[in-house]
Order: structure tokens, then sequence, then C-alpha cells
């Protein structure tokens, strides 16, 4: 049993998450993606549509959030869909979208 005053110390694996989490919401095109794959399974084609951007930045945010188990897609055909991965991480990004709409 701890004591009151001991402090768990974060292990360095868990430090690296943490702030590869926080460094892929500190990117705007990345938050909107995640914001974006809260409604609904989407290809890159779908997601490049709906936010402007080209199928190849979408694909390299794809990437970078995949890596971090961030997204997660499945293959219908050949057509890729993506969809989130980390409901943790999905509500993190939804209360900190509500915090910044608060008046």
């Amino acid at each position: 049993m701890k004591k009151k005053d001991e402090v768990d110390t974060l292990d360095e694996e868990t430090l690296f998450v943490v702030s590869q989490t926080f460094k892929a919401l500190a990117d705007p095109t990345r938050i909107r993606i995640l914001h974006l794959l809260c409604e609904k399974e989407m290809s890159v084609n779908q997601i490049a549509e709906n936010l402007d951007l080209r199928q190849s930045t979408v694909s390299h945010q794809l990437r970078f959030l995949k890596n971090l188990r961030l997204v997660k897609y499945r293959r219908a055909g050949t057509t890729i869909f993506y969809s989130n991965d980390d409901e943790h991480v999905i509500h993190l990004l939804q209360q900190t979208i509500n915090h910044a709409q608060h008046n």
C-alpha cells in the first residue's frame, strides 16, 4: 500500500506515448481528420474531399495516426476505410473542442 505522499512516476514508454499523442493532437489537419472520423468511417478520398485536402496529405496524416493506433482501417475490395481506434483520445479531443467553444 502506498503512503499518502508517494507519487507514481511515469516510465519512459508511457511518457513517450503520451507526448506522441499530444503531438498528434497538436496538428490542425490531424484534428480535422479525427473529428471527421468521429462521425463515420471514410476512405482517403472521402476524407480528402470533405476536408478539401490533397489525397497525399490525408494519406500522410493517416499513416501518422495509424502508427499511434489512433485510427484503424479495414479493406473492402480495393478501398481502405479508416475509423477511430482509441475512444480515450477521441473523448479527450471532443472535451477539448467543447472547452474551446465554451463562451
